[in-house]
């Protein structure tokens, strides 16, 4: 399992990088050309179809090309993307969570009554 590369380490690994990071940001407001991604985030054309290649890859960005104009793609955020990071947060907070009640009752368990005796 540790040489086959699973979707959330493709999620995390497209995330890493914060140009990428940044392109999500701007894909979260609206669809966008690549040409007007690169303008938006300062990189050129060529460097944004690089990282528009690993949002893609690893399915968190969508293309889209016009009936209109097939030269241009239009990129989106794919309406699942991330589902494997969501789920694998959601997977710790819900053991986060069990651990802080567990040791909140532990030192419950631990304070002294009123009359001094412990529960």
């Amino acid at each position: 399992m540790l040489n086959q590369l699973t979707a959330l380490d493709s999620e995390l690994d497209a995330l890493a990088d914060p140009t990428r990071r940044a392109i999500v940001e701007l894909l979260v407001q609206a669809p966008h050309r690549a040409s007007d991604l690169a303008d938006a985030i300062g990189v050129t054309r060529s460097r944004m179809s690089k990282h528009l290649r690993i949002l893609l890859d690893a399915g968190i960005a969508r293309d889209e090309r016009p009936a209109a104009d097939a030269r241009a793609r239009i990129f989106h955020l794919q309406p699942d993307a991330m589902s494997e990071m969501r789920r694998w947060l959601e997977t710790l907070q819900q053991q986060w969570d069990a651990q802080l009640q567990s040791f909140k009752q532990h030192v419950e368990r631990q304070v002294p009554k009123p009359d001094g005796k412990k529960p």
